[in-house]
């Protein structure tokens, strides 16, 4: 490393060189927005400081973790008290045990879980628990929504995928791929349809309660609700991907937001409170199945890590004490009311979806219910959208199809500094 580096132009040319693409996750890249990617020093509160001392209200938020906002004290306390007594064991601890109780408390459907290291790894996890129990094979997803890099669930994936236009990816066999079955977000008779041709084969079904991999897509009316039933008609595991929605839109996250039950769920990002964490879980006649209690096997080496473990009990008690899901749907409802109008007056073709602390500003002039109708959105104006607010300071997610983050820490103020940036940048679109 080139110590005088100071820019974030010279860090990307430098990681270039070592790294894929400079960076480490391909959103981070900048490409959907024609730009080059800002490289953070540090972060505190709702604002993230780049190397160059520029300073941005931040709603990526880490990709969803930071529901507190960045640096907490009382979450970097608990982490820094962790630090000297160790990092990792690969021994239990009893900080695994508490916070899996913590979340069998707060997930309705949750009585057993296990921790992973990541969003990836637990839908992993999850989709090989659900076809050892049943003896089945096939899956079945949705076109747009995202559940890590498994190799069975890059097939129609939105975010990074779609971004990059490779909703396929090269290295995922064509025999795995054609156990994964397709179906359209939002539209039960496209479900019905695979559960009719493949109903003995199929051993889960694997959806995002609420989508935000393909910008926030909000499940319509009675959809959750028919996805249960078809699966309990036809003996297929559900399996909720509540990765981004889990801790975010309640305290037992989606399924508590929206009284629909999964048979497992999977968790991360505000699990670990910035920490990199997963989990996956759900009623105990399934999760005893798992190894050693099973005959599925799973393991990871940093599994529940005492950092992560630390992180997420602090945050899950912050959770627990405060109010803070009642000032994010204020703040949230503000930033959707004030983009409302400031797009009207512009008169921009837009859609915004929210729910919760979740949104999406979409350009287009038609609802957003799934993957089709999200791509329909002008990419290119949200990339000269994108520009205008990082240049006034905002920092959106660098691309279309994801969602923003409101955090606890965002203010009232940080929402009105936000709405002049958009007012500005709407004219420059």
């Amino acid at each position: 490393m080139k110590y005088d580096i100071r820019t974030s132009m010279d860090l990307f040319r430098a990681s270039r060189e070592v790294i894929p693409g400079g960076v480490n996750s391909p959103v981070r890249s900048f490409n959907a927005v024609g730009g080059s990617p800002v490289y953070i020093a540090k972060a505190k509160g709702c604002q993230i400081f780049d190397v160059e001392g520029k300073i941005y209200i931040d709603y990526i938020g880490s990709w969803g973790p930071m529901i507190l906002g960045h640096a907490n004290g009382e979450v970097m306390s608990a982490v820094a008290e962790q630090l000297h007594n160790g990092t990792s064991f690969g021994l239990p601890t009893g900080a695994e045990c508490t916070l899996a109780e913590m979340v069998c408390e707060m997930v309705p459907s949750v009585e057993m879980l296990r921790l992973v290291n990541s969003g990836t790894e637990a839908t992993m996890s999850a989709l090989r628990l659900a076809r050892g129990v049943t003896g089945r094979e096939r899956v079945i997803k949705f076109a747009g929504c995202y559940h890590g890099h498994v190799d069975a669930l890059l097939v129609e994936a939105g975010s990074g995928a779609v971004t990059f236009g490779v909703p396929n990816s090269p290295g995922v066999p064509e025999r795995l791929a054609n156990l994964t079955e397709v179906a359209r977000f939002n539209d039960l008779d496209s479900v019905e349809k695979i559960v009719d041709e493949y109903s003995d084969e199929i051993a889960a079904l694997i959806v995002e309660p609420v989508a935000g991999n393909m910008g926030v897509v909000p499940p319509a009316e009675g959809f959750l609700e028919g996805l249960r039933k078809i699966c309990d008609d036809n003996g297929i595991i559900l399996i909720f991907d509540e990765v981004m929605t889990g801790f975010r839109l309640a305290r037992g996250g989606a399924q508590e937001l929206f009284g629909v039950m999964p048979d497992l769920t999977t968790m991360g990002k505000v699990l670990g409170g910035g920490v990199p964490v997963g989990a996956f879980g759900g009623k105990k006649d399934l999760m005893t199945q798992i190894s050693p209690s099973g005959p599925v096997y799973q393991a990871g080496t940093l599994s529940g890590n005492p950092l992560a473990t630390a992180a997420g009990i602090k945050t899950l008690q912050m959770l627990n004490a405060s109010g803070i899901y009642e000032t994010l749907e204020v703040h949230s409802g503000e930033l959707e009311k004030g983009l409302r109008e400031r797009a009207s007056a512009a008169n921009i073709p837009y859609r915004i979806n929210r729910v919760g602390s979740m949104i999406t500003l979409f350009f287009t002039d038609e609802d957003v219910v799934d993957f089709d109708t999200a791509k329909k959105c002008d990419t290119d104006a949200f990339g000269r959208f994108f520009s205008a607010m990082l240049n006034r300071g905002v920092m959106l997610p660098p691309s279309q199809f994801e969602s923003w983050f409101v955090s606890g820490a965002h203010a009232e103020m940080h929402v009105r500094k936000t709405l002049d940036a958009a007012e500005r940048a709407f004219e420059e679109i």
